[in-house]
């Protein structure tokens, strides 16, 4: 009888452990979110306990801050500003906080612009006010874009050393799995975004599209996500990205993966949207 208990009991633990894996991958779940934060489209972290959320199109003009029990703490309108399609948060060493206004599916928008907020750590009251920062893609001709120069979309972008970087969502006709990298300044103004190359990530559509990006606080890793696989780039110059050799990871999950940041040198933290009632998920990940 001990015997076929332990057996049972094995059992269990493998089911279990089949179960976490065929669920998440590779990835270590955290928490659920709220369900206020259904279509969340960009993270940001401040505490190594908590981190921000922004939702995209068609959802409140908030910043949202959750714990890792998945409890709001703090919420914020954003006053001067509408979210006509936000897709990516990211900071900067100075404690300011941006937001990835470029959703732009069709390839269709002049009104491009990234929102930058003091630090919201230390911000009281309800409202936290955000400076302009507007830009265009100089190298965009039409306006629909045609299909197969649907280049201009994007959810991914992350701060460095005064500019932050854009990484453009491929929605081209055929698929070509390339991502063109731009950079704009981190001051309020209007700009003509800097071109700096292009890469590819791959050729599949449902996995390859670049979803969110970071760069670890030393400087020295570049991560892009996609959904379900992850992309790490760890000796770069990051005026010559397109120079660079990408590291492929299949995350091992399909669910639609919308954001990603670094905690640490080597552990990042990410979310995905609800999707058929999987997803709203925090997961976290330590690169090998």
């Amino acid at each position: 009888m001990k015997v076929m208990a332990t057996r049972f009991s094995l059992q269990i633990i493998i089911l279990f452990l089949f179960y976490s894996c065929s669920n998440h991958g590779q990835l270590v779940y955290v928490t659920k979110l709220p369900k206020s934060l259904k279509e969340n489209s960009g993270i940001a972290t401040y505490t190594n306990d908590a981190a921000w959320f922004i939702e995209d199109s068609g959802n409140d003009d908030d910043i949202t801050k959750v714990d890792y029990q998945g409890e709001i703490l703090k919420e914020f309108k954003v006053k001067n500003a509408k979210n006509h399609d936000w897709e990516d948060l990211t900071e900067d060493k100075k404690g300011n906080l941006y937001i990835g206004d470029f959703g732009n599916n069709d390839s269709d928008r002049k009104n491009l612009v990234i929102y930058k907020l003091p630090n919201p750590e230390y911000e009281t009251g309800d409202h936290i006010t955000a400076e302009h920062i507007t830009f265009k893609y100089p190298e965009q001709k039409h306006f629909p874009a045609k299909k197969k120069e649907r280049f201009y979309d994007a959810e991914a972008f992350f701060h460095y050393n005064d500019y932050l970087y854009i990484f453009t969502k491929n929605r081209a006709n055929p698929f070509t799995g390339e991502s063109l990298i731009y950079r704009v300044p981190d001051a309020k103004g209007d700009y003509d975004a800097e071109y700096l190359g292009k890469i590819t990530t791959c050729d599949d559509w449902d996995t390859c599209k670049v979803t969110s990006a970071d760069i670890s606080p030393d400087g020295k890793t570049v991560v892009l996500l996609g959904s379900g696989k992850l992309w790490t780039i760890s000796e770069f110059d990051l005026e010559n990205l397109p120079e660079s050799t990408l590291k492929e990871t299949d995350l091992m999950v399909r669910t639609q993966l919308e954001s990603v940041t670094f905690i640490d040198n080597s552990t990042l933290l990410l979310s995905d949207e609800e999707t058929k009632k999987e997803g709203r998920n925090l997961y976290k990940y330590t690169l090998k």
